[in-house]
């Protein structure tokens, strides 16, 4: 998909062909729209396919009159039926001398914000101010889902209180994917900022200084906190882990001893069902005597075993 927007007085529009100040945003391009925008605005095919590999790592670089920056942002993985995890993906943006270009696999809430204008203040010609502004809605966004995470393992946990079953334990251990996930792309996400105030690849303004700290202090605290929520929910995975276990062990507990209570009355009936001579064969009342005994037998052993805790 390809977009082509332009910031004017009245806002933002959409274009139908590229001019200077606007704004290209590819979403999983066909190879026919990256090399349109390719031949447009000089840029390498290459440049823009790296965004489009999963596995592509954060950086800057400049090269070739452009400057590339790729990070990683997070995304709802909607493949799940329970919700609440996510994942990373790249999310490419160049800068060239008259435009910037935002290149991704899927459609993302980092960029969506821009194109729906809940960002007031950017503006498509403003390319570093606009880079930064992106930089710092995706540390947010990492904050978001982070607080998003520890909400939905506080209502796992309450679940885990009363199950006995493995469900829960794998929801945790999604969320945990999702936080070792954020964790490894937000040190990524840090060294590439932290290079953008240190050599400062692209032109910057007093106030952009300012926002860029602003960023980096927030994708910081987002670190901070994916650390904190991932060693929260290890240890509760294993501590949950054994306590589904020792519920297990109580359960088999209970099932044993009511079957050595059952196992009486079945060997009494067993004894006296053999086709030999028993105590009480020709009394009348047999039936009543050796039943009155079993189940007193039965209650005496239930006694001793809750005496001794073996219920």
């Amino acid at each position: 998909m390809l977009q082509i927007y332009k910031s004017v007085d009245s806002g933002i529009i959409t274009l139908d062909q590229v001019e200077d100040g606007a704004w290209i945003n590819l979403v999983n391009p066909s190879p026919q729209e990256i090399l349109f925008i390719s031949n447009n605005l000089n840029i390498p095919v290459d440049h823009i396919k790296a965004a489009l590999d999963e596995e592509e790592r954060s950086r800057i670089e400049v090269d070739e009159g452009c400057t590339i920056v790729v990070i990683d942002i997070p995304v709802p993985n909607t493949n799940l039926p329970e919700g609440g995890t996510y994942y990373t993906i790249p999310l490419g943006i160049i800068i060239t001398d008259e435009n910037i270009v935002t290149v991704s696999l899927k459609e993302n809430y980092v960029i969506k914000d821009f194109i729906e204008r809940k960002n007031k203040s950017f503006y498509t010609f403003k390319k570093t101010r606009f880079l930064l502004q992106i930089l710092y809605k995706n540390s947010k966004l990492y904050l978001q889902y982070l607080k998003h995470i520890d909400k939905t393992s506080d209502k796992i946990e309450g679940r885990l209180h009363k199950s006995l079953k493995n469900k829960e334990l794998i929801q945790l251990l999604e969320l945990e994917k999702s936080l070792v996930y954020f964790s490894t792309s937000l040190k990524s996400n840090e060294m590439v900022l932290e290079k953008i105030l240190r050599s400062t690849p692209v032109k910057m303004y007093p106030e952009d200084t300012e926002l860029l700290e602003d960023v980096i202090i927030e994708n910081k605290q987002a670190i901070e906190m994916a650390n904190i929520y991932s060693n929260i929910l290890s240890g509760t995975m294993d501590a949950y882990a054994s306590v589904i276990s020792n519920n297990l062990n109580i359960v088999m507990k209970f099932l044993t001893s009511v079957t050595i209570i059952m196992a009486l009355p079945t060997m009494v009936a067993s004894f006296f069902g053999m086709n030999v001579n028993v105590p009480f064969a020709d009394n009348p009342h047999a039936f009543a005597i050796i039943f009155t005994m079993t189940m007193f037998s039965s209650v005496i052993l239930a006694f001793t075993m809750v005496k001794k805790q073996l219920f």
